[in-house]
């Protein structure tokens, strides 16, 4: 049977990664992946009282998790109605390339931990092809976009959805985090930086601002830093009342909805349904979110049937050096989604194997957060930036 269960994951990950040749959205084969795993779980085990008790364990965790996903993505997607990021883009004056390609750098490297790694490099892709005119600058932009957006959410509990699994595993703290993974990511952008910098000379032309806003500059300013105070209060929050972290994040949606409301109680519907709540929730990317709720299934019957511990015991002897480990993840994280790569190794490695805070949990975090900017497709941030530039992987 557990063959059978190995083949089953592999199989539906092979369908996963072919999403663009078979024409089909990930979260498909990888909701079927997640509910199929367990079924052949559940045959395997005579006791179907520890199948249904191990299956709710795992869904509090991943529940967890998704409603993390969830407020934040709704957030975000309140401040962009309101044409919050704008507040950003409005001080950005200069017409240098090399000056703009430092600010832009900078920006996506500080703003990501905030926002995590894919809306941060949707955001300033974006902004990068209002500015450029030549493709070719628009694609060395998108390139350090994508190796900011992965370094800076690395070192944020709440840039990477990696780093937020192994936050809300317990694996690691906010403080530890960013005190441990800062600068190596600092530096992870900083080398590419200087070298694409040599590249560069003159000046772009003057871009266009011009938009018609849906709202007004105070009711756009008031939702932009609340929602990205509110982002920044979850790591607080648990560290006041101990609760699982998206219980902060709700609280901080529910306090910037209220906040929208009541900006907007004395307009028409008509003027309020664009920048309400309802709208938000139509954009957040609930197909990820299947995604995700697909894959940790899958990789949560393979840890309750005791593969992957077995498979933990087979590295330790095979290899012997977790530094190394590690470093292979990150480079298959280039190719492989990095979501069931370090899912597996919760499910592989304990808390009393390797405590929180561990190197081994911070260095999984900077090689998975990192190494999907090897490829353009090896990250979310990557594949949103191919999407806005139509850039294609056999070529441009």
């Amino acid at each position: 049977m557990e063959l059978l269960l190995i083949l089953c994951f592999v199989l539906g990950y092979v369908f996963i990664v072919m999403e663009n040749a078979i024409k089909l959205d990930k979260a498909v084969p990888a909701i079927l992946t997640g509910v199929i795993c367990w079924v052949v779980y559940s045959f395997a085990q005579s006791d179907q009282e520890i199948v249904s008790k191990n299956l709710m364990h795992h869904i509090g965790e991943i529940g967890g998790i998704l409603f993390f996903l969830m407020g934040a993505m709704t957030i975000v997607e309140l401040i962009d109605l309101h044409d919050g990021f704008n507040v950003i883009t409005d001080r950005i004056t200069t017409t240098s390339k090399r000056s703009l390609l430092i600010i832009i750098s900078i920006i996506t490297f500080f703003l990501s931990p905030v926002l995590d790694n894919l809306t941060t490099a949707i955001v300033m892709a974006s902004i990068s092809s209002k500015i450029l005119s030549d493709r070719e600058d628009r694609l060395m932009f998108a390139g350090m976009i994508v190796i900011a957006a992965n370094a800076g959410g690395a070192w944020s509990p709440i840039g990477d959805v990696t780093t937020t699994m192994l936050w809300l595993g317990n694996q690691i703290t906010s403080m530890g985090i960013i005190k441990m993974l800062f600068l190596p990511s600092l530096v992870c952008v900083l080398i590419p930086l200087i070298l694409v910098l040599r590249r560069f000379k003159g000046n772009v032309k003057a871009m266009n601002t011009s938009f018609t806003s849906k709202v007004t500059r105070e009711e756009r300013n008031i939702i932009f830093y609340t929602g990205i105070l509110g982002l920044l209060f979850v790591p607080l929050f648990k560290s006041i009342t101990h609760l699982p972290p998206f219980m902060g994040m709700l609280f901080s949606l529910g306090v910037v909805w209220a906040l929208s409301e009541y900006l907007h109680r004395n307009k028409l519907k008509e003027e309020k349904i664009p920048v309400s709540i309802i709208k938000a929730l139509e954009k957040i990317d609930m197909p990820s979110i299947l995604f995700f709720l697909g894959i940790l299934l899958a990789v949560a019957a393979l840890q309750s049937f005791g593969t992957l511990q077995a498979l933990a015991s087979y590295l330790n002897e095979a290899i012997g050096n977790n530094i190394i480990i590690l470093s292979l993840i990150g480079l298959l994280s280039a190719i492989i989604d990095n979501v069931p790569l370090v899912a597996a190794l919760q499910g592989m490695y304990d808390l009393q194997q390797y405590p929180t805070d561990h190197f081994f949990w911070e260095y999984l975090a900077y090689c998975a957060g990192t190494g999907g900017s090897i490829l353009i497709i090896g990250s979310a941030a990557g594949v949103a930036i191919m999407g806005i530039e139509k850039v294609h992987s056999s070529g441009t």
